[in-house]
């Protein structure tokens, strides 16, 4: 390839706020799959992972517009009704060309770009936002996808409600690789009541280190949707006890689920007796993701109300 910037190349990174900063800034919806940068070059392409590693026998549905650019995007794969599919992502890495044709085909990906690096022979790290912004609205067209963009945060309240979030970026900053500056990203918070299924040790001995949970299915199933941590280490010394009179007595080192993608785990089971409140990002495949974390026990919640149909809210 001939452009004036080659692969690897670090992605911009954002730091994470509470709440969306004012001024000039400039506002963008987060998507929830895995950042690449794009290297195109009269036809040839590299697709590049955050962490440098090459994409394309990957994605082989990919494409892009002719030219010679450099472009930062996310490969997302959206189901029928335009909702982010993260968990269809993960199952391209895969080692068999024919299963990953096969699922190119049949839940084919897309590239959202929102950043422009480099233009035929020009380099644009340098630039502010608003002219690579520009610059890349100038450049983008089918099969690229262009993501939406504004500069009123009111635009945005939107993707915090019902998107996975927003990032926002300085429109005077530059492209600085591998940087947590200029960007920053305030990810959508979500709340289920769940139910105590059990609960893994911690490291240290006579610790909880997070607790099971599930829901109910319409059915009366009860279903394990993920764990819940975020205790501080005198409460992981006082649920064991606290725990201790809703043990069932059985035990194990597999899991009823897929919590631990492969790893063995010893888990300790209670009777579905316990209700807590539990904050999360994300709910990919019908399971929690993005470190959950018990905001409070719900001893006035009965255990039949916490329906799985949280999820969906």
């Amino acid at each position: 390839m001939t452009l004036p910037l080659s692969p690897p190349v670090a992605p911009q990174l954002a730091r994470s706020r509470a709440t969306l900063p004012e001024g000039d800034w400039a506002y963008e919806p987060k998507w929830d799959g895995f950042r690449a940068i794009a290297f195109v070059d009269d036809g040839g392409l590299h697709l590049q992972s955050r962490n440098g590693k090459p994409l394309n026998r990957y994605f082989p549905e990919l494409a892009f517009p002719p030219g010679r650019y450099v472009v930062d995007g996310e490969i997302v794969i959206l189901d029928e009704h335009g909702g982010q599919e993260f968990g269809l992502l993960g199952q391209r890495i895969h080692p068999a060309a024919s299963r990953v044709a096969m699922l190119a085909e049949r839940t084919p990906a897309r590239f959202v770009a929102f950043d422009l690096l480099a233009h035929d022979d020009e380099l644009l790290l340098g630039l502010p936002f608003r002219d690579r912004r520009e610059r890349l609205e100038a450049l983008v067209a089918e099969p690229l996808h262009l993501t939406p963009f504004s500069l009123d945060p009111a635009d945005a309240q939107p993707w915090l409600r019902g998107g996975e979030g927003v990032v926002a970026k300085e429109l005077d900053a530059p492209y600085l690789p591998g940087e947590r500056a200029g960007m920053v990203k305030v990810k959508r918070v979500r709340t289920i009541d769940a139910v105590v299924l059990g609960w893994r040790p911690g490291k240290e001995e006579r610790t909880v280190g997070s607790l099971i949970i599930g829901l109910y299915e319409p059915d009366g199933g009860l279903r394990v949707v993920g764990h819940s941590s975020g205790f501080s280490a005198k409460e992981k010394r006082a649920l064991v006890d606290r725990l201790a009179p809703y043990e069932t007595g059985k035990r194990g080192s597999g899991e009823p689920s897929r919590w631990s993608a492969g790893r063995d785990l010893e888990w300790v089971e209670l009777r579905p007796e316990l209700v807590v409140e539990v904050t999360f990002d994300h709910v990919s495949d019908g399971r929690i993701r993005h470190g959950a974390k018990v905001k409070r026990w719900r001893d006035d919640k009965a255990p039949r109300e916490c329906l799985v149909e949280q999820l969906d809210g």
